[in-house]
């Protein structure tokens, strides 16, 4: 999308629409496989500035406790005190710190990542995919990104190792967001 298509009126505050928006992961199981998941319940909002995209925030908040993965004993797993410790540290968090416009679709928000209690600066790469007034009036925004990850940098260090070499679980995991947003200050 050509930067003069980024205009004015996408400049405001708005909030996710979870029922419209995805966060999600990949890691590889077995070293031969991609095992993919989502976290059912979110929120964040942010500001975003067409203008001055150094301006722009974002914020995010996710219950640990939402993750599916499409197999309940995983998600127990996934759940429990070797991954999430959701008893413990029930959200995963993000807050923006830096926001930069790196081409006219492309954005890159740095911010700080929080899991298990521990809090690491990620960036994650953005494309603006659009914004466009829904058929109820509402303005929407739209985003998707990703980013890559070492859930060890978090404590998440539960392994197993295979017969024939490797680990059952990647260390790497891409996390993946998919975000309509509406705006809540026209």
């Amino acid at each position: 999308m050509p930067a003069a298509s980024v205009s004015d009126t996408a400049t405001g505050t708005y909030t996710i629409d979870a029922a419209h928006s995805r966060v999600g992961f990949v890691a590889r199981h077995a070293m031969i496989t991609k095992v993919r998941g989502s976290f059912d319940e979110f929120e964040g909002s942010g500001f975003f500035d067409a203008d001055d995209p150094a301006n722009s925030s974002l914020q995010l908040t996710i219950q640990a406790a939402s993750i599916d993965t499409r197999n309940a004993d995983r998600d127990a797993h996934l759940r429990s005190n070797d991954f999430l410790d959701m008893e413990n540290f029930p959200e995963v968090t993000f807050v923006s710190t830096a926001v930069a416009q790196v081409d006219p679709e492309t954005y890159e928000v740095t911010g700080d990542l929080t899991i298990k209690g521990v809090t690491k600066p990620v960036t994650i790469e953005f494309d603006y995919t659009g914004v466009a007034v829904d058929p109820y009036g509402a303005t929407r925004l739209g985003l998707e990104g990703k980013t890559v990850i070492n859930r060890k940098d978090w404590g998440v260090n539960w392994n197993a190792a295979l017969e024939a070499g490797g680990v059952l679980v990647s260390d790497k995991v891409t996390l993946e967001f998919d975000v309509s947003a509406i705006r809540s200050d026209a």
